[in-house]
């Protein structure tokens, strides 16, 4: 473990994540379009950063949006997703960033359901899942 989650020693998330989730966590990638093995995860309990193991998603805030990627209305509290510009691919979009290890997660567009109206679009290698304990 490290004391900074936030490192740039990328030897140490090498190391630690696959190469698929590296290259989408640590150089903004992302996965083709309704290949994620948690886009039709239907299970109740919480969405984790693959990367450091942070909370970030309620199953109670996960909804089908159609676009191939794991969608939420909200993150599990404020604190827990730092969003960034992202002038990249010549569009204007805002990056979601795990906020504990600055992992990319993926962009937050303003077409969502209410109350926030706001997807929380997510690379599925970005997260892990926890089943909720009754």
């Amino acid at each position: 473990m490290i004391d900074d989650l936030k490192t740039t020693d990328e030897s140490y998330w090498r190391k630690k994540l696959t190469p698929v989730q590296y290259h989408i966590l640590r150089e903004k990638g992302t996965e083709p379009p309704f290949t994620g093995a948690l886009l039709e995860n239907h299970g109740k309990g919480v969405y984790t950063c693959a990367a450091c193991g942070s909370e970030l998603f309620s199953s109670d805030t996960k909804f089908e949006s159609g676009t191939g990627w794991p969608s939420f209305f909200a993150a599990i509290a404020k604190d827990k997703i730092e969003l960034h510009d992202d002038n990249s691919l010549l569009m204007n979009r805002v990056e979601a960033v795990c906020a504990n290890c600055g992992s990319h997660l993926g962009h937050v567009f303003d077409d969502g359901p209410e109350p926030t109206g706001k997807r929380y679009c997510i690379n599925s290698a970005c997260l892990d899942f926890q089943i909720k304990k009754k």
